[in-house]
């Protein structure tokens, strides 16, 4: 089981106040990890830090910014020394301010260009800064692991059946932005996978299935009925996986996407 622990490690999360974000920090930080709580609002992550089980501190970083989050990994490299671990969890999802406008302004042909470019900015190009600035600390230490969130709508198509209520009236469709961003993220991670091997820097997917949170209890009974195991994910569902992969437990991986989804994509 030691090959389980993260003791003396120094983990970064990115999108640290997310739904997933804290439990992600959790799980580190119960493996024994110093962790990184990083968001855009310092005050949240500096008190969230405080919450966690090790040495960890919360930092404010934008991941589209290279100057904020070259200054984050100054902050780390001052404290730590070092920096094992990347959990590139940050992104966006689609919100519309007016529910009874939502179908229309989500669907495809009328899919706004500047929501279309802000995910591209966060959830790709967030990925991509993070993993190039922090990364190359790992790659000069000749060791880390580096993380990056996905969905399992970076696999399969959205089933906008799903967001249908009883009446049969489609109240919303899953826009375009996300699913492609996500794949984009599963291919980055085959490149930087096979690129930074050689030195020792591993590189792997998560793919998590959908989390409940609230939502209406239609979209739930929707959801449940297309997962083998019959449920949404709760948020704690995923700690075991972060672990796994930020670990030596998963020292002969790299490449790989580990789809955690209940079975939603078996079917």
């Amino acid at each position: 089981m030691n090959s389980f622990s993260l003791m003396k490690k120094v983990a970064v999360v990115t999108g640290a106040l997310g739904l997933i974000g804290k439990h992600h920090c959790e799980a580190l930080a119960e493996a024994g990890a110093n962790v990184i709580a990083c968001d855009l609002d310092w005050a949240a992550c500096h008190e969230f830090a405080k919450t966690l089980s090790s040495d960890s501190i919360g930092l404010e970083m934008d991941v589209t910014s290279p100057d904020s989050i070259n200054s984050v990994l100054k902050i780390i490299l001052d404290k730590f020394g070092h920096v094992d671990v990347l959990v590139n969890n940050a992104a966006i999802n689609d919100k519309f301010e007016t529910p009874a406008l939502a179908a229309e302004q989500s669907k495809f042909e009328n899919y706004p260009l500047e929501m279309w470019q802000k995910s591209l900015d966060i959830n790709v190009t967030g990925i991509f800064l993070c993993s190039q600035i922090i990364g190359m600390q790992m790659a000069k230490q000749r060791s880390g692991s580096i993380i990056n969130v996905a969905s399992t709508y970076g696999i399969v198509a959205p089933d906008q059946s799903l967001y249908c209520n009883p009446q049969g009236e489609q109240l919303f469709y899953k826009s375009p932005a996300y699913p492609t961003t996500k794949g984009a993220v599963i291919s980055f991670t085959r490149f930087l996978a096979a690129y930074w091997g050689n030195l020792g820097v591993r590189v792997n997917t998560l793919s998590p299935g959908g989390v409940e949170n609230g939502q209406d209890d239609y979209f739930i009974s929707n959801y449940s009925r297309k997962t083998p195991l019959g449920r949404m994910a709760a948020p704690t569902d995923y700690k075991g996986a972060i672990i796994f992969l930020a670990s030596d437990a998963s020292r002969y991986m790299t490449g790989a996407n580990l789809v955690v989804d209940g079975g939603w994509t078996a079917w």
